[in-house]
């Protein structure tokens, strides 16, 4: 053998030697390669269904706070509705007492002023009662969402 063919030889047994050592070092980064791949499939999929979970305790939350602030609502309307009833019967008794002072005999002779007076009091109070019962009504919803608004909030935080 001459020296070039040694010479070659020995190139060949070590570049035989370093790629031998090249592809055990590419199969064993392959396999760490693929665990770290399966155990970030893992964490994902883990995160997405913890995820979830929170958000459908946040959106059940939500939820109860709006069917419980819809029932405080009808409750409320139900008080209105009363309310509106005691006014109106207090309505008739003012139209009632208004009309017992114009026919007073008493009334008569203070004149038509007297008469008118009391049907501007009637009257006043009517608007009075009716404007404090529409601002009630309002009262109450905003109050109840505000407060719904509230507890939802606190409820997922």
């Amino acid at each position: 053998m001459t020296p070039v063919q040694i010479l070659a030889a020995i190139l060949l047994a070590i570049t035989v030697g370093f790629g031998g050592a090249w592809q055990a070092q590419n199969w064993r980064y392959g396999e760490k390669l693929a665990g770290i791949e399966k155990a970030q499939a893992l964490a994902i999929a883990e995160a997405g269904n913890v995820a979830r979970e929170e958000e459908q305790r946040r959106q059940a939350a939500v939820n109860k706070e709006a069917s419980d602030a819809r029932e405080q609502n009808k409750v409320a309307t139900l008080d209105a509705g009363i309310a509106d009833a005691a006014g109106d019967r207090l309505h008739v008794e003012a139209n009632q007492f208004a009309a017992a002072a114009c026919g007073d005999p008493g009334a008569a002779q203070r004149g038509a002023s007297a008469t008118r007076a009391a049907m501007v009091l009637s009257d006043l109070l009517q608007r009075a009662d009716k404007r404090a019962g529409e601002l009630a009504i309002a009262y109450d919803r905003a109050r109840i969402a505000g407060l719904a608004c509230e507890r939802s909030y606190r409820a997922i935080q």
